[in-house]
């Protein structure tokens, strides 16, 4: 066993780092109908079409989110973010065909109103999924663009000649796709959704004016579907400082305009990049960015029982990310999201190390995403309608409001629905109220500036984190074993102030933690 080294080094600079926090997902609104700043700062992510079904048609609605919304209060959550819910020929919604309308299997606008206001009134903010990097190729604009004499024809990005028709998209398929007039666009993903062409200054000014249009319905800010990849094309640009470039400024001026209506909208970015130096340009540009490789590592950490360097690696990377943004600091850490193979499935249905990867991401600073049955422990792999299947409200898998879009295709039984965890209190879902309701404690589980605290034990992960109001360190055994970490005398703790298990000791310079098990100290 090894001392906590240096945990509080130099309180006088620990308490000037503080100031650097920001609050959680930002202050207050000035519009008074909007909901206060939340201290959990977690958000949850909601698949529509799976959630929960109001109109007995199969589909999940807006309405079934509005009448879940207690479910959400009871976890603690902050915010939730709406996977698309725009007009859209597919059912995952992104390919949209009308930016300022509601898909009607969702509902109507009317339905968004009330969620919102609902929301608000329950102190959970509302991030809408914006996609402005691509549009269906059935929408309107792109029909138009088919004319080459039409104004939105340069909306796209056409070849020209010379043009390299075999390159390689930047997410690994064809780059260029031909239409139905013979000439061939580009389109990242799929021919499914044509690239807008960004510069174009109408393109531009017509997505700012999207986003205006839902913040003066209320929202609070946007989710942003790849935004990497505004100029981040071909396999040739993912590496391209221009196009780097390109995309931090369009970000920045997207941003400015924005907050020209609402002086606090909240931006998250997607960048699937899983370098973090990748990340830290969309730091400033955006109020921040999901956290890829933190996701990996947190997974990998888990299944492996060991510390691969999650403290260090994070301590570095925060800083880079305060640095950037002028010493204001964010993050969006998450376990999986709907791109990706559920967080039990990645662990082999393994429990403990599903409890054991809650209480990682829910003890780091920022604000934590977590996808809608997660807390429950859903299974899930690709591909991707399996891992967007219907939440488990029942014992049975049926009961009033379970979508049924499509069948479960995992071996998850009765005890994996909220109706039989909620009411146990050694539940999975139990375990993440608890852990979310920390945050609502500790300020410095939310603000906190990170400070690795290095062990040599390979199965332990500790970290300090102070704000201006709290200081606390963390302690994670991650192993299967009992583990005792001895702790020096400056790191100033006298108390087990929050554990995930029973069984925490501290005593004669030593914290004892059983197998699995997440202790904060004061």
């Amino acid at each position: 066993m090894s001392k906590f080294r240096a945990v509080f080094r130099s309180f006088a600079i620990g308490a000037m780092l503080a100031l650097w926090s920001v609050p959680s997902f930002a202050q207050d609104k000035a519009d008074s109908a909007k909901p206060a700043a939340q201290d959990s700062g977690v958000y949850y992510e909601i698949f529509v079409r799976a959630f929960y079904d109001t109109n007995g048609d199969g589909i999940g609605d807006l309405n079934g989110v509005t009448a879940k919304l207690d479910y959400i209060k009871s976890l603690g959550i902050s915010g939730i973010w709406l996977m698309p819910i725009n007009p859209s020929p597919t059912y995952h919604g992104y390919d949209i065909t009308d930016y300022e309308g509601i898909n009607r299997q969702y509902g109507t606008l009317k339905d968004f109103n009330t969620l919102l206001a609902e929301a608000h009134k329950r102190g959970i903010k509302v991030v809408m999924d914006m996609v402005i990097n691509h549009t269906s190729d059935q929408h309107p604009w792109f029909k138009a663009a088919l004319d080459p004499k039409n104004p939105h024809h340069d909306w796209y990005l056409w070849a020209k000649p010379g043009t390299d028709l075999q390159a390689i998209s930047a997410v690994g398929g064809p780059a260029w796709h031909r239409a139905s007039n013979g000439a061939y666009y580009e389109g990242t993903f799929t021919g499914a959704m044509p690239d807008l062409n960004y510069d174009n200054p109408a393109v531009r000014k017509a997505m700012i004016d999207v986003g205006r249009f839902w913040l003066r319905q209320g929202v609070d800010g946007f989710r942003l579907d790849a935004a990497q990849h505004i100029y981040d094309d071909l396999r040739s640009d993912m590496s391209d400082p221009i196009a780097l470039q390109k995309n931090v400024r369009w970000w920045t001026e997207y941003r400015h305009a924005l907050e020209a209506t609402d002086p606090h909208v909240w931006l998250v970015g997607e960048v699937a990049r899983q370098n973090p130096d990748d990340l830290t340009p969309y730091m400033g540009p955006l109020n921040t960015v999901f956290d890829f490789p933190l996701a990996t590592q947190l997974i990998q950490s888990v299944s492996q029982e060991r510390n691969l360097g999650i403290g260090r690696g994070l301590e570095f990377t925060y800083a880079a990310y305060r640095q950037h943004d002028h010493g204001v600091f964010d993050d969006a850490p998450f376990l999986s999201n709907h791109d990706q193979q559920r967080v039990m499935s990645q662990l082999d249905d393994n429990m403990a190390h599903m409890r054991l990867a809650a209480a990682l991401l829910l003890t780091l600073p920022g604000h934590p995403f977590i996808y809608y049955g997660e807390e429950l422990g859903m299974q899930g792999s690709k591909p991707d309608e399996n891992i967007r299947e219907p939440m488990r409200w029942y014992r049975s898998g049926k009961g009033p409001g379970t979508a049924s879009w499509k069948d479960w295709s995992t071996s998850d039984d009765a005890s994996v629905s909220v109706q039989a965890q909620d009411a146990d209190p050694a539940s999975l879902l139990n375990l993440y109220r608890k852990l979310i309701g920390w945050r609502s404690q500790v300020a410095a589980l939310r603000d906190g500036v990170l400070r690795n605290v290095p062990i040599t034990d390979p199965h332990g992960l500790a970290y300090t984190l102070q704000d201006a109001q709290s200081r606390v360190l963390v302690v994670h055994n991650l192993s299967r074993d009992a583990r005792a970490f001895e702790i020096s005398s400056d790191a100033h703790v006298s108390s087990v102030l929050l554990q995930s298990n029973g069984g925490v000791v501290l005593g004669n310079g030593k914290v004892t933690l059983p197998p699995y098990t997440t202790a904060v100290l004061q």
